[in-house]
């Protein structure tokens, strides 16, 4: 950290709390927006027009198709206020830090008659987080929607919905077909097949990938894959992702991606997979089916796994929890519930964070403030690591 001055923002990992690799011994990786990192905002676009477009065979107006993706309005990790169709930034204590209703930002009156005091009771029957970078696409809609049915001249205004006649359509109803809409693409529509057919156009590819897996088992670690994605669409794209003429060094052969991996689970249903979990089960890979009956171990390599639990997952592989580093874009999904269900330790993805970066250190001034209060934080770090018994004094 105290070469931050030279250091690029992608480039930076940053810790809030002590972590020795040495005490690892296994290495976990989601796939989406992890090791397939799905190129922006070309992908953003294709799942936006997917879900205009079944919006409109759902019975939504024509004029929706002519909406255009906009990459620089979404942003992750907004609420969506389903009450007043409210897009909401808000800190980690709830107060509301900005509101946009459809694309117009409201004053700070306009705000308080709203929410009083600014702020929101996090309510799962009333919020809606879009936490993931799938959600991007979504996000816009919303917004889009929000406005045009708030400003069309065929429609009456409220504060909870609009009025067309004896038709009252809440913000409510709006998200949750949006909601079904995204499912319906994700799951039944043409999302995945798209991008299998396009797979330079949607899906980065990195030649380092394959020495980076093989680097970390020949530390002496393993490496697991544990996905939502079904098999299907998983030996896809990382068939895609090691497709090089070459195994890990130059003069290696070619070897299949699952030969990368000592323990592949896929259909893993995140979060679900840190609590009760599913059953799991083999996957039969030369046809994709799942085979019949509950799998109790070992875990082979080469093998593809469905579904099951961490519980189940742990004492398969012989882990204690501690011990694992498991690498994911979603904070909820992937990190906080892992982490606090399970006590593994993470390592979040956060490839929108580089975009506040880059906005923030073109500026001369807040480059300068930036750095110097990263090394102040890195020289207290070195502190307390050094004398861990002492309560070293954070200065801002």
């Amino acid at each position: 950290m105290l070469g931050l001055p030279h250091q690029k923002p992608q480039n930076t990992i940053f810790v809030n709390r002590s972590l020795h690799l040495e005490h690892i011994k296994f290495y976990g990786f989601d796939m989406d927006y992890t090791l397939a990192e799905y190129k922006s905002p070309q992908y953003e676009r294709l799942g936006f027009d997917l879900v205009k477009q079944r919006m409109v065979d759902m019975g939504y107006p024509q004029e929706i198709l002519e909406f255009e993706y906009d990459p620089s309005f979404p942003v992750r990790g907004l609420w969506f206020d389903t009450l007043y169709g409210n897009l909401l930034k808000v800190d980690a204590y709830g107060n509301i830090l900005v509101c946009v209703h459809g694309f117009e930002f409201l004053k700070h009156s306009q705000v308080y008659e709203l929410y009083p005091n600014k702020f929101l009771q996090l309510d799962e029957c009333r919020v809606y987080v879009l936490n993931t970078l799938f959600n991007l696409p979504e996000t816009y809609l919303l917004a889009c929607l929000v406005d045009f049915f708030s400003n069309s001249p065929q429609y009456t205004w409220g504060k909870t919905g609009v009025t067309c006649g004896d038709i009252f359509i809440s913000f409510k109803s709006i998200f949750q077909d949006v909601r079904n809409a995204v499912d319906w693409v994700h799951i039944q529509g043409d999302l995945k097949a798209m991008t299998i057919r396009n797979l330079d156009e949607y899906v980065k590819k990195d030649e380092r990938l394959p020495m980076f897996l093989t680097r970390i088992r020949e530390s002496g670690a393993k490496v697991f894959l544990l996905t939502n994605s079904d098999f299907k669409f998983t030996n896809q794209i990382m068939t895609y992702l090691f497709d090089f003429p070459h195994g890990a060094r130059p003069e290696d052969p070619h070897k299949n991606w699952k030969t990368y991996f000592d323990i592949i689970v896929v259909d893993a249903r995140k979060p679900l997979f840190f609590g009760e979990g599913t059953l799991m089960r083999q996957v039969d890979t030369a046809t994709g089916a799942l085979r019949v009956g509950t799998h109790t171990g070992p875990m082979l390599k080469e093998h593809v796994y469905s579904g099951g639990s961490c519980d189940v997952f742990t004492k398969l592989i012989g882990a204690k929890g501690k011990d694992v580093l498991y690498v994911g874009d979603h904070i909820f999904g992937d990190i906080l519930k892992s982490k606090k269900i399970r006590g593994w330790r993470t390592f979040l993805i956060v490839p929108s964070s580089f975009k506040s970066f880059t906005y923030g250190l073109t500026n001369a001034n807040f480059s300068l403030s930036f750095k110097r209060w990263m090394l102040c934080w890195g020289r207290n770090i070195k502190i307390s690591t050094r004398a861990p018994k002492r309560n070293p004094t954070y200065r801002s």
